[in-house]
């Protein structure tokens, strides 16, 4: 299960693995205080798009598309999210932004979300070798060794 969530509530026991996803750490926020299990601000936007969005909501479509443009080139850091994911079965995206919908966790979570329809667990529709085997024609999947790739 996939979740996201602003740093400065309240942990809860239902968050499972708590991942913070912003490049900065939040503002007042003691470590200890924050209980997150991983910093991941590798997977965050870049300081150019951050400083550009600015937390303007009208800003929003176009800091989708490119920060979407940003997470196509971070596959391992997806993956590592998808792997933490199903290891803890509840992964929870923190952020330190006031605005609980227009920000880079909201972004994240739909690609992580999106990429689990691509590439469905093995417990939820078979392998992947089936899941492309009948794929349509027009699949976006590449074969590399014994791994499929977009």
């Amino acid at each position: 299960m996939l979740r996201v969530k602003r740093v400065y509530d309240k942990p809860a026991k239902e968050d499972g693995w708590r991942v913070l996803v912003d490049r900065l750490w939040p503002r007042g926020m003691k470590k200890e205080a924050a209980k997150i299990d991983l910093w991941m601000k590798e997977v965050a936007p870049s300081d150019a798009l951050r400083k550009s969005f600015c937390h303007d909501v009208n800003k929003w479509p176009e800091f989708q598309k490119r920060y979407r443009a940003e997470l196509k080139q971070k596959k391992e850091l997806l993956s590592e999210l998808k792997k933490i994911e199903k290891e803890h079965r509840t992964l929870t995206l923190l952020f330190g932004a006031k605005d609980t919908e227009h920000n880079q966790a909201v972004v994240l979570a739909e690609v992580l979300k999106k990429s689990e329809r691509i590439f469905p667990r093995a417990d939820q529709q078979g392998s992947r070798e089936t899941s492309q085997r009948n794929a349509p024609p027009n699949w976006p999947f590449r074969q590399l060794g014994s791994h499929l790739r977009l």
